[in-house]
């Protein structure tokens, strides 16, 4: 089974790209919701890039329930979107790491429009996301073998994605 991790900043698309994948009859999984993410305490004192949501907590990966879902054998190709601190444990299961950006002024409307999730709608979360694009999106960009722009329609995105599954043997 390929495994192919969709990550980015909020705001990118993941939820979007992942839900059409979905929707085209892909195994097709979003990490960011109670099945697979956690809250957790985190200290002043951690040395990982970026902020945590919170002061004094933090949403990561379930990291039992992310390594059953990249270890269960059930379909061709296994799409999995996601962003979090703790993703990187996992990075040497996939595939393919694909990058999904936008133009900061592209983000920003999509946060402010975003339906399915409430983070991004204030003044300090909107700050919070573009320090993060600055400060932890060169660092996915290094571990990504292909970044796709998501100012480009849902069907260009998802055809790019698609095609990188089928490009590689």
């Amino acid at each position: 089974m390929k495994r192919i991790l969709l990550t980015g900043m909020s705001g990118v698309g993941k939820s979007t790209v992942i839900s059409e994948l979905a929707a085209r009859g892909c195994k097709a999984v979003d990490a960011d919701c109670d099945e697979f993410s956690e809250w957790v305490a985190v200290s002043d004192d951690l040395d990982a890039p970026g902020s945590p949501v919170e002061p004094d907590r933090d949403w990561v990966w379930r990291a039992a329930r992310i390594q059953d879902l990249l270890s269960t054998e059930d379909a061709t190709v296994l799409f999995l979107s996601g962003c979090a601190q703790n993703m990187g444990q996992f990075l040497a299961q996939f595939d393919h790491v694909v990058l999904l950006s936008a133009p900061v002024d592209v983000i920003v409307a999509r946060l402010g429009m975003r339906t399915n999730n409430s983070y991004g709608k204030q003044p300090d979360e909107i700050a919070r996301v573009l320090d993060l694009r600055e400060t932890v999106e060169p660092l996915l960009r290094r571990v990504a073998g292909h970044e796709i722009d998501t100012s480009a329609s849902l069907d260009d995105v998802v055809a790019s994605v698609l095609r990188l599954v089928q490009a590689q043997p």
